[in-house]
């Protein structure tokens, strides 16, 4: 497993050799961290840099939901909490005396810095019986070989890698083309 947890880590393959030998399989959650990633990638409306990781990472196999910075605790969080209000810089001599306006609370520090946890549904392909029809549509049973994977978080991890690293190239590159470079 790649978790940075080792006793966590123990405890996930632990759980997946106890349900393996159940004939069963089970789902979870792989999180990514995107750092390093520049502000200003992605369009105001269309191309969207959360819409195209959001496309990227649910076209993967068992991929059944997706979080973008705060994700699904946004829902249950009032305004005045989820709200970053925008604050000027105090005034400084020299070349920081323009400084853009900043973000007071820095709510969104977790959508900056690229935090993309996915929910993975089990497989559906096990070793035991379970009640599918024929082509006919009359009542039969099937049984999938036992070679199949009971956890395939691991194999995900991997693959939404790979996507978010096309995904990050693609906006970067329009950005350079559209704007020449980043501004320093």
């Amino acid at each position: 497993m790649r978790c940075p947890d080792a006793a966590a880590a123990e405890q996930m393959i632990a759980l997946i050799d106890e349900v393996r030998k159940d004939g069963d399989s089970i789902g979870g959650v792989c999180e990514l961290v995107a750092v390093g990633v520049r502000p200003g990638l992605g369009e105001p409306v269309f191309d969207k840099l959360k819409a195209d990781l959001a496309k990227a990472l649910l076209s993967l196999p068992a991929v059944m939901a997706f979080e973008y910075g705060a994700g699904f605790a946004v829902a249950t969080a009032r305004g005045s909490a989820n709200n970053d209000a925008f604050v000027r810089h105090p005034r400084r001599q020299g070349r920081h005396r323009n400084q853009p306006p900043r973000r007071h609370a820095r709510r969104h520090q977790q959508r900056r810095a690229g935090r993309l946890p996915r929910r993975l549904k089990p497989t559906s392909s096990l070793p035991r019986p379970q009640r599918t029809v024929t082509r006919t549509g009359e009542p039969t049973e099937i049984v999938t070989a036992a070679g199949t994977t009971r956890a395939c978080c691991r194999a995900s991890c991997r693959w939404a890698r790979r996507m978010v690293a096309l995904v990050l190239a693609d906006h970067w590159l329009r950005r350079r083309a559209q704007c020449g470079t980043f501004p320093e």
